[in-house]
């Protein structure tokens, strides 16, 4: 049986900032071999989004066929001194474990590998999705491994990410769904000239505040009984003016747009380009929709989550689709995704931790959501 503390310390001091070109994913690939997974693994793309590396193991040939998702990755750690520890030394001190990964979610692929190696699943399938670029662009990550999967007829029925969802305790919150992302450039050209002779100008701010101003007037939605409300948020103003008496001839603007499943990233993007045309002829909008909103709801596999959650910890957990995006918004379109990892709290943080204790009540957990799933396989 693996050690989920063990392992995870073992996958914390490979400094696998993204892309993750491999080194991390041997340390999981010997692991899941000693426990008796066939293991795959893959490099994908070229710089700069890539070389990336992927993981795709899996035990049984049966159905029915649960997955669990992950990524290796991890974002820089940055300045060592603002660390109590090492950021990828994996110290364990009064029961708490620091590191870049701790949190956010190299615990969680140790804690489903310790379920995975001493769980019961009878005649069914158990798989590992891991990939090394969650935290990066994700072009050669997620997607070309499901990608790949398809291709081997290696989709499972149902797949359980191991994000940190859990917000103030371990255990008080499970997403079963997110909010889509869009992030929008409004690029407006004008002509240059003297501030004192405007009529001989055109002033570009001037029509990117209006267009600003336009877009953040209109409410998109009131939200839903499972969705917050959607929200656009400016992220960026750039003229790059030096001089004080000087219309500028450029100014740009960066957005993003968090929607909930009322909307679709496309027809989000075709409002912003149409206000913005509104304003003036010579506007430019460029989109990258990052993901779509999902829902995969209530039922038997939410049900079998959250029991085991609470058998374990004695809190029903919280159904949300609260918060950022993850890979699952790659998965949905695949099978039903459900989340459910460690308190997110100091993801991405200096001094990223998580409890000893925490790591392995996410292994028991997991390793119920394991044996009830193939006792009981969710329709």
């Amino acid at each position: 049986m693996i050690d989920p503390v063990a392992l995870a310390r073992d996958l914390i001091r490979v400094p696998s900032v993204t892309p993750d070109t491999g080194a991390a994913q041997a340390v999981l690939a010997d692991a899941l071999e000693n426990a008796g997974f066939r293991v795959w693994r893959h490099l994908e793309g070229e710089a700069p989004d890539g070389p990336v590396a992927n993981l795709f193991a899996r035990k049984g040939e049966g159905g029915p066929h649960l997955a669990f998702a992950g990524h290796t990755d991890v974002v820089p750690p940055g300045a060592e001194d603002g660390w109590s520890a090492p950021p990828f030394e994996a110290r364990v001190e009064n029961g708490i474990l620091i590191g870049r990964g701790a949190n956010d979610m190299k615990t969680a692929i140790a804690a489903f590998a310790a379920a995975a190696s001493a769980a019961d699943t009878g005649d069914g399938s158990l798989s590992f999705v891991i990939t090394g670029d969650e935290e990066g662009p994700a072009t050669f990550g997620t997607k070309a491994l499901l990608s790949w999967m398809e291709a081997e007829k290696q989709i499972p029925d149902h797949c359980l990410v191991g994000e940190p969802t859990s917000r103030e305790r371990f255990g008080d919150m499970v997403k079963i769904g997110r909010r889509g992302s869009v992030n929008i450039w409004i690029e407006v050209n004008g002509a240059q000239g003297h501030v004192a002779y405007p009529h001989m100008a055109d002033n570009p701010i001037t029509h990117l505040v209006e267009i600003l101003s336009r877009l953040k007037a209109r409410v998109l939605d009131e939200g839903n009984e499972w969705f917050q409300p959607s929200n656009l948020e400016v992220t960026d103003l750039e003229v790059g003016n030096p001089a004080h008496n000087v219309i500028p001839a450029q100014a740009r603007a960066r957005l993003n747009i968090r929607f909930n499943d009322g909307h679709r990233g496309a027809d989000l993007a075709a409002w912003v380009e149409e206000t913005a045309k509104e304003v003036t002829a010579k506007a430019n909008v460029t989109p990258i929709i990052s993901g779509e909103a999902f829902f995969t709801g209530p039922g038997a596999f939410a049900d079998l989550i959250a029991a085991s959650i609470e058998a374990e910890t004695g809190r029903a957990p919280e159904l949300s689709t609260s918060g950022g995006t993850s890979d699952a918004r790659f998965i949905r379109s695949y099978c039903p995704v459900i989340e459910f990892g460690l308190v997110g709290k100091t993801m991405h943080k200096f001094d990223e931790l998580t409890t000893v204790a925490d790591i392995e009540a996410l292994a028991r957990v997991y390793r119920r959501i394991i044996e009830g799933y193939f006792a009981s396989p969710p329709a």
